[in-house]
């Protein structure tokens, strides 16, 4: 579950910590539980990119339906 903390992130500072936790895993060096740390850490972090994204492919696709709906009024 996200934090309330993960929730107040916008999109461009979710995805900014997110590569930085994949650079980091990507990197090794890691012991195995800082590296289970990490890969959960992503998923929250990618877990509140997914909803930015779906939110704002519901706002396009309302402003979509609203100019097609006066187009076919006109």
């Amino acid at each position: 579950m996200s934090s309330k903390v993960d929730e107040a992130l916008s999109y461009e500072q979710a995805r900014d910590e997110l590569i930085e936790v994949v650079r980091r895993l990507e990197a090794g060096g890691s012991t195995l539980e800082e590296s289970l740390a990490l890969w959960e850490r992503g998923e929250e972090l990618a877990k509140v990119c997914r909803r930015w994204l779906e939110g704002a492919r519901e706002r396009l696709d309302r402003a979509l339906a609203e100019e097609a709906d006066e187009e076919e009024g006109d």
